[in-house]
């Protein structure tokens, strides 16, 4: 076993709570602020472009998963499809993604224990929160899937539960009242609200593709890497659909559209303050948190990894422990976050906390990578007919067509309505490409990867 070399682990039950754990915080936080901005109606139907973006992503993202099974993801596939600096900015928007993701939801498992805690500093809770979660990630992969996978299915239950003990108290007139943007006619408000919220929709579902970067330590990845994501994607439609219109639906809807606890203050219109399910709820909810927080760990201690092992980042980012985990990738995305979190109150930008602006880039870096994946897709099935794909995108080419076009509608409404936050995103990708620049020889002095080459 050499240094560079992680170990098959995983099966598909671990990789489908990778694939949702990842995701999951975004359930129980975040989203509500998208009716702020749109309404309920008009949010309901950006989550619905959202969603149909991700499932026709995800079920042409798995073709390439299986195909090219390596921990840098959609770095890998960029790189097989068009070269070195086609792997450099998939890799790089990738990075941002999942680095700066993290320290938003620390910093809302900070603030979730404050109130719990008063005496608890928030940041100081989110740092410990990194602390304990990267040692578990050090700890080994087969352990940390194995907590991902029980913190996920608590969450599943939870909002399950939630969705059970609302449904008395609900009423679609309570959720469609003013639901176009504060009024109760559709118009062009409305119509630039739907665009304006599409980081709250995207919130619902981002990181999914995370599970990709486990691939390596999959066992049999071409069977148990569409199992994985094919049921994670249901699940989280089927959630996120559910909690939205449930909590919409109890009472004044334009009380949660401001707030980082929507589901337990929608619970509390129906039962009360001091129901037992309302405790349940408040106190399990940090499951979402966590399961969210553990699993992009492991995803962007994997895109460090790939990316110093191919000669894209200094090179001793790729040495693994003797739990066979890299530690070294796991430490620096960790140390990048509990740097944001202390910056938290001292930055602001387009009137927003840090934590938001940190949520609206590590969007920026999804969509690039969701747009230079599927043109990946197109390229290959171009440039190489005869490569094994176990798994093909249905539709062909309909269906990644369709996560492609309605990728790059959301990155150019994500430039229309944050200009600045965009502008620090394309500095951060110039960084990355100064750099690549700069160490070609650190690339040609890497050992050939076959993965990576056509």
């Amino acid at each position: 076993m050499t240094t560079t070399t992680l170990k098959p682990m995983l099966g598909t039950l671990h990789l489908w709570g990778i694939a949702v754990g990842l995701v999951i915080s975004g359930e129980y936080f975040g989203w509500s602020y998208g009716w702020g901005v749109a309404g309920t109606l008009g949010f309901l139907v950006t989550t619905l472009m959202v969603a149909a973006m991700y499932s026709c992503f995800i079920f042409s993202f798995t073709e390439l998963t299986t195909a090219i099974p390596h921990a840098g993801g959609p770095f890998a596939y960029s790189r097989r499809a068009f070269g070195p600096a086609g792997g450099m900015i998939a890799g790089m928007a990738t990075l941002i993604e999942f680095v700066f993701a993290p320290p938003a939801i620390a910093m809302a498992i900070g603030a979730y224990l404050n109130v719990q805690f008063p005496g608890l500093d928030p940041k100081l809770a989110a740092v410990g929160a990194y602390i304990i979660f990267m040692t578990l990630n050090i700890l080994g992969v087969s352990i940390a899937a194995t907590f991902e996978l029980v913190v996920t299915v608590l969450a599943v239950v939870e909002l399950l539960v939630f969705m059970g003990v609302v449904a008395p108290g609900f009423s679609f007139s309570n959720f469609v009242i003013d639901g176009w943007a504060g009024s109760n006619v559709f118009g062009l408000p409305a119509i630039a609200g739907i665009f304006a919220a599409i980081p709250f929709a995207i919130w619902f579902f981002l990181a999914i593709e995370g599970a990709a970067m486990a691939a390596e330590e999959a066992k049999d990845p071409k069977r148990t890497i569409p199992r994985a994501y094919v049921g994670g994607i249901l699940t989280l439609v089927f959630l996120a659909l559910g909690v939205m219109v449930m909590a919409g639906g109890v009472g004044d809807w334009k009380a949660l559209s401001g707030i980082n606890d929507p589901l337990p203050q929608a619970m509390k219109a129906v039962v009360g303050e001091n129901s037992g399910w309302l405790h349940m709820l408040v106190w399990i909810g940090l499951f979402g948190l966590v399961a969210s927080f553990h699993g992009i760990i492991l995803g962007y201690s994997r895109q460090f990894f790939a990316l110093a092992r191919a000669g894209y980042l200094p090179p001793a980012l790729a040495k693994l422990s003797r739990f066979h985990t890299p530690h070294r990738a796991i430490i620096a995305g960790g140390l990048v976050g509990i740097g944001a979190i202390f910056s938290d109150g001292l930055i602001n930008l387009q009137g927003m906390s840090l934590t938001a602006a940190m949520i609206t880039m590590s969007v920026f870096g999804a969509i690039v990578m969701y747009i230079m994946s599927m043109l990946s897709l197109f390229r290959l099935r171009k440039t190489e007919p005869n490569l094994e794909r176990t798994f093909k995108a249905p539709g062909y080419p309909l269906v990644p067509g369709i996560a492609l076009g309605l990728a790059l509608v959301c990155l150019a409404a994500m430039i229309w309505f944050n200009g600045t936050i965009a502008l620090l995103f394309l500095g951060l990708m110039s960084f990355g490409m100064v750099y690549f620049l700069l160490t070609g020889a650190q690339r040609d002095a890497v050992p050939a990867d076959a993965l990576l080459q056509p």
